[in-house]
């Protein structure tokens, strides 16, 4: 029996606070992305409204993606953990 650590021993963050701050640019681009999009489908209010309305429901889906991008790394980190220990399934 080897006393090498495995993937479920590591006590190392899936994610550092860097990776966080990198994830911040694909998320505000997908934001900005998303909110002319929406800018396009809101009612005919005055610009200002219109511009309100798209970044409220811009936000939601927003949030939505950085969940999806934090799951995304946390599983490839986890996977290329398990290759290089030798526990790949």
């Amino acid at each position: 029996m080897s006393n090498a650590p495995t993937p479920t021993d590591d006590k190392r963050k899936l994610i550092s606070p860097i990776w966080l701050l990198l994830h911040l640019v694909p998320t505000a681009i997908f934001f900005v992305y998303m909110e002319g999009v929406a800018f396009n489908h809101t009612p005919d209010w005055s610009i200002f409204y219109k511009h309100v309305a798209a970044a409220y429901t811009s936000l939601c889906l927003t949030g939505v993606f950085w969940m999806c991008l934090q799951g995304f790394h946390v599983t490839l980190v986890d996977q290329v953990r398990r290759k290089k220990a030798g526990l790949q399934s």
